[in-house]
């Protein structure tokens, strides 16, 4: 999806017209009522012509009072957009992860395009890692490929009164990791597998790798593994490091 040439897809009042027309051919502009709505049009971009038809009919079905059209590329998009009102950018990632590089390089590119207008995005990835790349990105709405017409409708209305949705899952996920980072959750087994954690405290002992591969019944070589991955977990350079990190751990435990 290339945004090389920008421009900016401001929302406009509707154009009056007793029966306007969709310069798209796919789906009816006009309401359920036969007039116009006064919300400008919600551009569902979606590269599958099966997919995005599908989506536009649904969201106009479930809202009728809605104006829905839909384009395969944001190149599409802009080549439109001079005609008629845009008031949402609906964009379909499908499988691709907002907290890629390349992708999050194309969200913002189309989010400084599309100036005052709100972009919303449809993906199926639900990590927090991608939601919040895609948030930074300027994106005013996440939208799993799971939601409902409803609930993607509810987005649209929040996205256009100039707020922001993300979905209750993510809240629920951000929950357990800010409650582990009040309560100072640092404990040895977080980090470390249950073996790592054995020779992780022999070498705060002071053990030699021989001493802690008999005790442990494991290869000298097995120990020298576990201690690079203690090493890279603990941002530590040496076993004297590894220690000392090691003893602040179990004193913030204590």
């Amino acid at each position: 999806m290339s945004l090389d040439q920008r421009t900016t897809f401001e929302a406009r009042p509707a154009i009056e017209s007793e029966h306007p027309a969709d310069p798209f051919g796919n789906i009816d502009l006009s309401q359920a009522s036969g007039t116009q709505a006064d919300d400008g049009i919600v551009a569902v971009v979606h590269p599958r012509a099966l997919n995005r038809e599908c989506l536009a009919r649904t969201l106009k079905e479930h809202n009728p009072s809605i104006s829905v059209s839909a384009v395969a590329t944001v190149e599409e998009l802009r080549a439109i957009s001079i005609e008629v009102p845009v008031s949402v950018i609906l964009l379909v990632l499908g499988e691709r992860r907002a907290a890629d590089p390349a992708v999050r390089a194309e969200l913002q590119d189309l989010v400084v395009s599309a100036g005052t207008t709100p972009v919303v995005v449809v993906a199926e990835a639900e990590d927090p890692a991608a939601i919040l790349a895609a948030l930074e990105a300027g994106v005013r709405g996440y939208l799993l490929t799971s939601s409902t017409a409803k609930v993607i409708c509810e987005a649209i209305a929040v996205a256009r009164s100039g707020g922001e949705f993300v979905p209750a899952t993510t809240i629920l996920g951000l929950r357990q990791v800010i409650r582990a980072a009040n309560e100072g959750d640092h404990s040895l087994s977080d980090p470390f597998t249950g073996r790592q954690r054995a020779v992780a405290n022999a070498i705060r002992q002071g053990k030699p790798n021989k001493i802690i591969a008999y005790e442990l019944n494991m290869c000298e070589s097995t120990v020298k593994v576990h201690i690079r991955s203690i090493m890279k977990k603990l941002k530590a350079t040496n076993r004297t490091e590894i220690a000392y990190k090691l003893t602040q751990m179990l004193g913030r435990e204590g």
